[in-house]
């Protein structure tokens, strides 16, 4: 498998800190390449950041772009209810180490509070017992893709991908931030693949990506996960100048749709069919907006790759510049727009 690299233009640095993903909570204009010679291209642009060390001044991560990312300020009341649960969940960890069910809350908890490096410890040594747990491999290699560390998360997923092979039954699983109506709607086997295929997504292995998506396609239970799915396998294809397939795979969602936490995937995926416009989805000028960060980052992405894959390069690259000049750089679509603009910059787009 190959990894991405970072032009000598760009400093690859080692992430020291730590950070969770706030988000549930995702090219180029069509150029005749194949997915192949797209991912060779991308291979001499993009690498995730190792090996090299830096002082800790406060920050919690260095972005693909050299940016030191601090923790966002989390209001105190929530403060409190977190800490409160990281509490609850040590409590039952110290009683019962042994429990899985214990290690995955623990390390869950941390992670909540940004103590991620402390979060992805728990779940390493988790896995020192039990080495054959998909559940804490599916939770390490979600934390490592927070960390730039696309490499490490790729392999805990295709680990945990190998180790559900022939497993039948989709197992709900909890929500560590439930959804407005409390209903956990995604399952393990769902994030397994979801993940992997947004591993090899910003690693730019795009076949692998659409390889992943169709296998996470097949435990899409819900509306809510088929249009995650759909997005991001969307976004693959036409990274890869597979216009007609990306065409074909939205073509069955519809604007009616029983949507419960997903509604920025819903939007975006009507915008790609043209029934909204991508001024509607996101708006630059409402900047007073306390979720505009959040909101750029999520519904963002999705806009900045429609510019680019229509050839309004400009609008795509004040967009992307726009994503990570906010805090939400543990949403998936903030670390994708990293890759994106470095490849823009370095004009491997």
């Amino acid at each position: 498998m190959r990894s991405v690299k970072l032009k000598s233009n760009f400093i690859a640095v080692r992430i020291v800190g730590v950070a969770f993903i706030l988000a549930v909570c995702w090219s180029c204009v069509e150029t005749g390449k194949t997915s192949s010679e797209q991912e060779a291209e991308i291979s001499s642009i993009i690498t995730a950041p190792k090996d090299t060390t830096i002082t800790d001044d406060g920050f919690e991560a260095i972005s693909l772009l050299g940016t030191k990312l601090y923790p966002p300020e989390i209001p105190s009341r929530t403060q409190r209810l977190l800490e409160a649960n990281l509490q609850e969940a040590l409590n039952d960890f110290n009683q019962n180490p042994d429990s899985l069910e214990n290690i995955i809350w623990y390390g869950r908890r941390l992670a909540y509070l940004y103590r991620l490096k402390e979060s992805i410890k728990v779940y390493s040594d988790g896995l020192a017992q039990f080495p054959d747990s998909y559940r804490l491999l599916r939770h390490r290699g979600h934390r490592y893709i927070s960390l730039r560390d696309f490499d490490r998360a790729t392999q805990d997923l295709e680990q945990a991908a190998f180790l559900i092979r022939g497993l039948d039954s989709l197992m709900i699983e909890p929500d560590g931030a439930p959804n407005k109506l409390n209903r956990p709607l995604s399952n393990t086997q769902f994030n397994i693949w979801y993940h992997l295929g947004l591993a090899y997504y910003l690693k730019g292995n795009y076949d692998k990506a659409i390889s992943a998506y169709k296998k996470c396609m097949e435990v899409s239970n819900n509306d809510d996960l088929v249009l995650a799915t759909t997005d991001w396998l969307y976004m693959t294809y036409r990274k890869t100048g597979n216009v007609e397939a990306a065409k074909a795979l939205i073509e069955p969602i519809k604007k009616r749709m029983n949507v419960i936490e997903n509604d920025a995937y819903h939007k975006r995926i009507l915008m790609y069919k043209g029934d909204i416009d991508p001024t509607e989805l996101i708006d630059l000028r409402r900047t007073n907006d306390p979720g505009v960060s959040l909101k750029i980052a999520t519904q963002g992405y999705g806009v900045a790759n429609w510019y680019l894959y229509n050839g309004e390069v400009n609008k795509a690259r004040q967009l992307f510049e726009k994503i990570v000049e906010g805090t939400s750089w543990t949403a998936f679509g903030y670390i994708a727009a990293e890759v994106d603009l470095a490849n823009l910059n370095a004009g491997g787009l």
